[in-house]
This record gives structure tokens, C-alpha cells and sequence, in this order.
């Protein structure tokens, strides 16, 4: 799907189908329609396993990806061009090596993966699957965000003008946090499996900014000031306002 126009009625219904894009400004909307086209234009999405994405599924996948850039540019998403589209879960082959040195084989189930100056790889079924704190679109591009700008090992440094004492100090206290009330079993609104390594951290707490920014605000007052500094927008200040 490479063209210069988005079909309006195709624009309305997709992106209705997506509640947490509800409070974006006429400019923001603009800039994000504008932002899809031309990441239409340089993303190659192809489907997997007998999957034809249509142009609704293109779009849909295209604007979820684009959200995060709004105010970043298309060029942070540079230095790869594919998507590749599963019809739903997909497995990949694993290797692992056990403290003793023994290596284990094993096929794991995914929702999605973001290949390192590879394609991003989702499932169709999940994206469809998405709510509030939970998008596989968003995650996998806060993954390509975070490749782009150093080690996965850690959290992604601080864009230039902001203060990296504190960028990393609250990804460190939140994580901290956040680790320990899984540990202590505690239910948590943000998906226990952020738990698993800062990179997973950076991408979960990436989507729930996005599609629940209250609870991360309530929970990481902090880090979610960070994160408006980083992504450059406010999507708390989106939502419609409480009653009196």
C-alpha cells in the first residue's frame, strides 16, 4: 500500500477502532496522518503463514507504530524496512544453557518480536487482542526505539537536552519497585512480565503510557514525567476530564 492519499473512510474507521487516540488535537491528527503515509511508503508489510494484511490491517499496524514517533520523526524508526504479519501466534526456536552448562532446546509461543536492524514481527490476532495497557504494536516499536539508541541490556539513554541522572534514576526506582511487588506476588495493573528484564520494562511501561497513562502516572509519577520528555507528549492530558 504505497500512495500519496489515505482513503478517508478507510482513516475513520481504523483509527476509531483505536479509543487511546481519542484526545489528539486537529494538528496532532494531521501530523499523524501524514506521519502513517509516509511510514506506508518506506515500511515494506508483508503477511506470514497463508496471512494477506489488507489495507485496514496495514493502516492499523501503521498508525499504532507511527503514535510514539508523533513528535520523534519517521527517522527514528530508521536502518530497517520490514514487518512481517502473522495471523496469530507464532513460534520461534530457542536455545538456552542451564547453570550446569547443559543446553536446552525449546519452541516459544509469541505475540510479537523486534529483530535488531531485522523486521518487526507481530501476530494479527493480538493486535486485534489490544485494550487499555496492552498493545503489541506499540511494544515492538518501543523495542526498535530502544535498539536504535544503545544496548538492550539497560535502559535506553535520555534523548540529548534531557537530564540522564534522573532519566535513568526513575526507570531504576520504578523497576526496583515494581520487581519487588511481583516478587511478593501482589497484583500489579502493569503486566507482570515487564519483570523480566529492563528492555521488557521500557517496552510494557512504552505501551501502557500510551493506552493507560493514568495508572503509569499514578504508580511512577516520576517516570512518567520522564517519559513525556522522552516521547515528547502527554497522553494523561488526553483524557477526557473527571466529573466534579
Amino acid at each position: 500500500m504505497r500512495r500519496s492519499t489515505l482513503d478517508p473512510a478507510l482513516w475513520r474507521r481504523v483509527t476509531r477502532a483505536l479509543p487511546f487516540l481519542a484526545g489528539l488535537t486537529a494538528e496532532e491528527w494531521q501530523r499523524l496522518h501524514d506521519t502513517t503515509l509516509l511510514f506506508l511508503a518506506e515500511k515494506e508489510m508483508h503477511g506470514a503463514r497463508g496471512f494477506a494484511p489488507t489495507d485496514a490491517v496495514r493502516v492499523s499496524i501503521a498508525v499504532q507504530a507511527c503514535l510514539p514517533i508523533l513528535n520523534l520523526g519517521l527517522d527514528a524508526y530508521q536502518g530497517w524496512v520490514g514487518i512481517v504479519v502473522y495471523p496469530g501466534e507464532f513460534r520461534v526456536r530457542r536455545t538456552q544453557m542451564d547453570e550446569s552448562g547443559v543446553v536446552h532446546e525449546y519452541d516459544d509461543a509469541l505475540s510479537g518480536e523486534a529483530w535488531p536492524g531485522g523486521p518487526v514481527i507481530l501476530s494479527w490476532q493480538d493486535i486485534k487482542l489490544g485494550a487499555a495497557g496492552y498493545n503489541v504494536v506499540i511494544h515492538e516499536f518501543a523495542h526498535k526505539l530502544h535498539m536504535s539508541r544503545g544496548d538492550m541490556d539497560e535502559f535506553p539513554p535520555p534523548h540529548a537536552n534531557m537530564e540522564r541522572e534522573q532519566w535513568l534514576t526513575a526507570w531504576d526506582a520504578a523497576y526496583a519497585k515494581f520487581c519487588g511487588q511481583v516478587d511478593r506476588g501482589m497484583d500489579t495493573v502493569i503486566d507482570p512480565y515487564a519483570s523480566e528484564h529492563p528492555s521488557e520494562f521500557f517496552a510494557v511501561l512504552s505501551e501502557a503510557f500510551f493506552t493507560l497513562p493514568q495508572a503509569v502516572r499514578s504508580s511512577y509519577p516520576e517516570l512518567y514525567r520522564q517519559l513525556t520528555l522522552f516521547y515528547r507528549q502527554d497522553p494523561y492530558s488526553r483524557l477526557p476530564a473527571a466529573p466534579p
